[in-house]
């Protein structure tokens, strides 16, 4: 039941992971529905208060969860906990530890300090994320898995930014044309020299068409017009499951 919750909170809250998983091997969603699930809390997490004291407090509730969960002892009841608890191992609840400590960024307001911020960012989130998947189904290019995630995560920061600056934080460090530009070709040619297991490929199915799209059109950044629809998304996302 544990783990029909968390695919249920993914389909809700991050609908195109959702799809990528349920393209996936039914062994390999076993162990990616909870990783994701975790990721979704985690990522909400700063969002649901104004209160930045009551925001970091619930990332710590999930810094201690991992701790007791690579402790193996006692761990505290909770449908995505109980989920995460049956995948991963010590080394995980570290690597996640990490993308819990990133996302404190996204408690406050303040604009990432430079480009190199901007990657230790996009590293400790999308990259932990995606490499601990990797490592969990048998991956061991951590580099090459990390690279990918890294175009992933531009991708999916350049589709947020409308939401983010709303929200009044400042997600661009360089958000003029041609530094969106820049940063969406870094994020097109980490895609291109990256690799992961088929399984977590998949959850940046749009990824490269997203980085495409800003590049020849960086007004999209702004206005929201990122990606596909969502006829589009399942064809596109078919194609990629059955030929790579």
């Amino acid at each position: 039941m544990s783990l029909n919750a968390c695919a249920a909170l993914v389909e809700r809250s991050d609908p195109d992971r959702f799809r990528a998983t349920m393209a996936a091997p039914v062994a390999a969603r076993r162990v990616l529905f909870p990783i994701y699930a975790f990721n979704v809390e985690v990522t909400r997490a700063p969002w649901v208060t104004q209160e930045a004291m009551i925001a970091e407090m619930r990332l710590q509730w999930w810094r201690d969860a991992l701790e007791e969960i690579g402790a193996g002892g006692t761990v505290r009841k909770h449908e995505v906990v109980d989920a995460l608890a049956d995948v991963i191992d010590p080394e995980a609840t570290k690597t996640l530890d990490d993308l819990i400590a990133a996302r404190r960024w996204d408690v406050y307001s303040d604009a990432f300090e430079d480009r190199t911020h901007l990657n230790e960012y996009i590293d400790a989130t999308s990259g932990a994320l995606m490499w601990t998947a990797a490592r969990l189904l048998g991956g061991t290019d951590e580099a090459g898995v990390r690279t990918f995630a890294y175009g992933v995560g531009i991708a999916n920061l350049l589709r947020a930014v409308p939401d983010l600056e709303d929200r009044g934080r400042k997600p661009l460090v360089d958000g003029t044309v041609s530094g969106v530009k820049a940063l969406a070709q870094d994020g097109l040619t980490s895609l291109r020299h990256g690799n992961a297991p088929k399984a977590v490929k998949l959850s940046g199915f749009q990824a490269a068409l997203i980085l495409k799209q800003a590049i020849a059109d960086p007004s999209r950044v702004s206005n929201g017009t990122l990606g596909l629809g969502p006829l589009r998304q399942t064809t596109c996302l078919a194609r990629i499951a059955l030929l790579g």
